[in-house]
């Protein structure tokens, strides 16, 4: 027996320890549990900076708790399928499953108002032709460019990688080389991440990142060396975007990783500084002759300009530089202050910046006006993610449509709005490689084509309903909208159009262009005194 009497003895330990355990540790982590409780307590008593928290000690923390799970639980258990956050839940499901190729069919009639102010419907044939091949194009490139482009209507609108992750850029690069459309690249350069054979535009902002000095100043010799580049096929310059026009930005040196400082020619660890002015130009004049430089630099590639249409006077004091040097450029991209981006200032995004209905209208009418419109191309972005999106801009006067958020969509974002704190839950919009992760670039490039395939098909099926073979054939009388009144008008009458030249004439017949008109100068943005 003796021989098992350390056996029974650590039997017996073992059995006492668990017994303590049970009868003792839920009272043991209670009391811990308690004491922290306290402590908070005393802290929220203590501290002086939240006085919900002096008057109601720990219970106060529950603000926070449902603060940040506020924008979850509304767009996951309490948003009707129409309202927009920007974006409603309908916009997003046709998109996710357009790029999925799943059925977007839906029974049993509309869920809009159709009586609501500002409901906009197409007027449609009781002759329609038969269905198109779902791949129009539009050539870019006026008198003086050497190599015009033939682009989609529908490309993916200006996102810059540093905004998006290496991943999303991939994927949505390698979309547009399947589907054969364009991929903006955002005023951040053009990365390693770019190059999956996608067409690119490349869009140079105030910082001139990927053709600049040690100063920042835009550097033609570099410029040179990248537009060359057979990917390359267009440049656009962003004058201004819509959702934070005017406002510049600053990438803090902590997120200059290498792969962004060889995109954006500029030190790593170092902050990145896009200024909210150009410093390559001061005046109409002078930004004309700064276009053609870059024609010149590319070869002879198409150059042009995006804007969100801000004081009028200055839109036709370029139109004026353009009449005085007859340096045209190729193109011109409207951006609708609906437009999104990855951070902005709230009052930037909710009241600076002419809408897309508005803007796109104001310019085409300004190049109108002058005798210029048939010369001069106009791309259209802000919120235009379906099919009838592009019927509705190419009705206003556009010749093809960006999308920014569209193609995000399509990548997987699920619109979290997170973009800005690097904790993109699907990977769209962060730097961190673990979350990135989780976007595999050959799965998402395909659903970023398919996206663009099938809202091309469905806009053609919309357009061989009026009755037209292309969406170029949309004029705005095609378009009805709803007044607060209740009256409907054609948008031609919402939006009314100017007569070929009438500006020249001084007699357009509407007083705001007139007086804009007369408030231009080619030689300064200022007004006349």
């Amino acid at each position: 027996m003796t021989r098992y009497a350390p056996l029974a003895f650590l039997f017996l330990l073992t059995l006492a320890v668990l017994v303590i355990g049970l009868v003792w540790l839920p009272a043991l982590w209670g009391a811990a549990g308690l004491s922290l409780i306290v402590a908070l307590g005393i802290h929220d008593l203590l501290q002086t900076r939240h006085s919900l928290l002096r008057n109601y000690p720990v219970v106060g923390h529950l603000r926070w708790v449902f603060e940040g799970i506020r924008p979850e639980v509304r767009q996951y258990l309490i948003e009707s399928d129409r309202d927009e956050v920007p974006f409603s839940r309908e916009q997003r499901s046709l998109v996710y499953r357009r790029a999925k190729g799943e059925e977007e069919r839906r029974p049993f009639g509309t869920r809009h108002d159709v009586y609501e102010a500002g409901y906009t419907w197409l007027t449609h044939s009781m002759a329609p032709r038969p269905h198109g091949e779902g791949d129009h194009r539009i050539r870019i490139g006026g008198e003086a460019c050497r190599r015009p482009y033939d682009a989609s209507i529908y490309n993916i609108s200006a996102m810059s990688f540093g905004s998006l992750g290496a991943h999303a850029i991939a994927a949505l690069n390698e979309g547009a080389r399947i589907g054969k459309f364009a991929h903006d690249t955002g005023e951040g350069g053009i990365s390693r991440y770019h190059r999956r054979g996608g067409d690119l535009i490349w869009e140079l902002g105030s910082g001139y990142f990927g053709c600049r000095d040690h100063e920042g100043r835009f550097d033609p010799a570099r410029f040179a060396e990248r537009a060359v580049d057979d990917q390359v096929k267009m440049v656009e310059v962003k004058l201004s975007q819509g959702a934070k026009p005017g406002h510049g930005g600053v990438l803090p040196g902590d997120k200059v990783t290498a792969e962004i400082a060889e995109a954006r020619d500029v030190p790593i660890g170092e902050d990145c500084v896009s200024p909210h002015f150009h410093s390559a130009f001061s005046t109409p004049l002078e930004f004309v002759h700064f276009l053609q430089d870059l024609r010149e630099g590319s070869g002879g590639k198409p150059v042009g300009f995006k804007l969100c249409v801000g004081h009028q006077w200055e839109v036709m004091a370029l139109v004026k530089a353009m009449l005085e040097t007859g340096i045209l450029p190729d193109f011109i991209v409207v951006d609708g202050k609906e437009g999104g981006t990855g951070a902005a200032p709230l009052e930037f995004t909710n009241h600076v910046g002419t809408p897309l209905a508005e803007g796109l209208t104001f310019l085409r009418n300004a190049l109108i006006g002058a005798g210029l419109r048939d010369r001069i191309r106009l791309g259209a972005s802000g919120k235009l993610v379906t099919a009838f999106d592009l019927v509705w801009a190419h009705a206003l006067g556009a010749d093809w449509c960006n999308s920014a958020r569209g193609f995000m969509f399509a990548l997987g974002c699920i619109q979290a709005q997170t973009c800005h704190t690097n904790h993109c839950p699907t990977g769209v919009t962060t730097q961190d490689p673990l979350r990135q992760r989780a976007l595999v670039v050959e799965d998402k490039a395909h659903r970023v084509a398919r996206f663009h395939r099938n809202t091309l098909r469905a806009l053609d099926e919309i357009v061989a309903a009026a009755g037209f073979e292309t969406p170029m054939e949309l004029q705005p009388w095609h378009l009805m909208v709803r007044q607060k009144s209740g009256e409907v008008l054609s948008a031609d009458k919402a939006f009314p159009l100017l007569e070929p030249g009438s500006l020249l004439q001084g007699e357009s017949g509407y007083d705001s262009y007139d007086g804009a008109w007369r408030l231009a100068r080619s030689d300064s943005f200022a007004p006349v005194a």
